[in-house]
């Protein structure tokens, strides 16, 4: 849900800016600019709650701290590139196959009842998929929109 609300309010930050210093709505740019925000912030979350985080990967799956933080590397790299005109198509793809990706860790995590922040098993469990799957594909269809398709 944070991360929903941080793509949303900056988003709307950014239209406000675009009108008063541009005079138009560059809903563009300003989906790019809360997109990478967005990013920065699930990306802080991988360091902060790296223990936690670890938890949502299967046990079969090694050096999980280890991918954690590389995922937290890869997010920032992606906020950057859609800044990046040469990087910005190339990145909406990649940012779509990357949230693709995560969404089994995030069905895991809900089966598992994993509290992330907590690094505990008392989540909210699997009635949490009936929204996460759901702004999965809002956070597809925002990147393909304001990087691929703008």
């Amino acid at each position: 849900m944070k991360p929903l609300l941080v793509l949303l309010i900056v988003f709307i930050i950014s239209i406000i800016i675009n009108k008063v210093a541009f005079g138009n709505y560059n809903f563009a740019l300003s989906g790019r600019i809360s997109l990478s925000a967005m990013l920065i912030f699930t990306a802080v979350g991988h360091f902060a709650f790296n223990k936690g985080m670890t938890l949502m990967i299967p046990d079969f799956i090694p050096f999980k701290a280890a991918l954690i933080y590389l995922t937290g590397v890869i997010e920032i790299l992606f906020a950057m590139a859609l800044f990046f005109p040469a990087y910005r198509i190339p990145a909406g793809w990649l940012i779509i196959v990357f949230l693709l990706l995560l969404l089994p860790f995030n069905i895991y995590a809900s089966i598992k009842h994993i509290d992330y922040q907590k690094a505990t098993f008392d989540g909210s469990g699997i009635g949490y998929l009936w929204f996460r799957i759901p702004l999965q594909i809002v956070f597809i269809l925002w990147t393909y929109f304001s990087t691929i398709k703008h």
